[in-house]
């Protein structure tokens, strides 16, 4: 198998941590940005153009055997009609080449109160908005007959994470004096350390020949079975006994009207009041065993790479 893959979002969280783990895997790997400057990973060979340009990403997808669709539009705005059209391009670009296309999967396919534990064939049944659009995307790769690979996980957390919980919101960068959780007590709940989701992409991918046509995987990662262990790694890590916090929820509505991430946090307010774990024993089976950095030591260098001391 030739071994070049496609990076959408490689500048990301996910996409960034998969195209680093591909190189370590020894992959030739490319990325697409709309504009080329200065200061991208020289070693990544980089295309210029837009993720929803078809005749772009088919250039940059030239040759290769794996596509990792890792790419969000900015902000959250006009998802419904940008998302599906980045997947079809992806798509196109995918079928044209043979190539395995991967995308990084969401618990927001499933309705929490209804699936505490998720297997990768459990029934989708999504509450919000964002959750119908992941599980609108599935159903295009499911029917577009490309090889694909989901591979599913909790919250993302890591040195580069984009959009994160626990970065934008429980601790702030520089200097925090305090722990912000929107969990609700005793409620578990599932974090991905992405460079941990990017070396699971990577040894899938190695192992194109033995995955299903249409793959899907859940990645276990951390999971905290009530809302407190994650917090007291966050101490260990900071090595302080930091103040804990609640998020206030009731607030957020005052300001969703004007501020579109405030709506799209109120949405997912059900994952924090109700346990939703991912079973990984598909993944294991083919792996051996999942990626998985030690909690504490994961969280000691997102620390480092944010900045972010007590």
């Amino acid at each position: 198998m030739k071994k070049t893959a496609l990076v959408l979002g490689a500048t990301g969280g996910v996409g960034g941590e998969t195209a680093r783990a591909l190189r370590r895997h020894g992959w030739t790997v490319r990325g697409l940005v709309r504009t080329l400057r200065p200061g991208l990973d020289p070693d990544i060979a980089w295309f210029e153009g837009d993720a929803l340009d078809v005749v772009a990403v088919s250039r940059a997808a030239e040759g290769v055997s794996a596509i990792i669709h890792a790419v969000n539009p900015p902000g959250y705005r006009d998802w419904a009609a940008l998302v599906p059209a980045m997947l079809a391009a992806s798509i196109a670009a995918a079928r044209a080449n043979d190539a395995r296309l991967a995308l990084p999967g969401t618990i927001y396919n499933y309705d929490p109160e209804a699936t505490p534990v998720a297997l990768p064939d459990s029934p989708q049944r999504p509450h919000s908005r964002k959750g119908r659009i992941r599980v609108a995307m599935e159903r295009s790769l499911d029917a577009s007959g490309v090889r694909t690979l989901i591979l599913r996980a909790g919250d993302f957390y890591g040195p580069r994470p984009g959009n994160s919980w626990l970065s934008q919101g429980m601790v702030k960068s520089g200097r925090t004096r305090s722990i912000l959780t929107p969990g609700g007590k005793g409620v578990g709940h599932a974090w991905a350390y992405l460079p941990d989701v990017g070396e699971s992409f990577a040894q899938l991918l190695d192992r194109d020949r033995e995955m299903p046509h249409f793959a899907r995987y859940h990645f276990a990662g951390h999971w905290d079975p009530d809302g407190s262990r994650f917090i007291a790694a966050i101490r260990a890590a900071l090595e302080k006994e930091l103040p804990v916090r609640r998020l206030p929820w009731w607030a957020l509505p005052l300001a969703a009207p004007f501020n579109p991430t405030m709506r799209e946090m109120i949405e997912m307010r059900p994952y924090w009041r109700h346990p939703l774990r991912l079973d990984n024993e598909a993944l294991v089976a083919l792996l051996g065993e999942e990626p998985r950095t030690p909690l504490v030591e994961s969280l000691v260098e997102t620390f480092a790479a944010l900045g972010t001391v007590a």
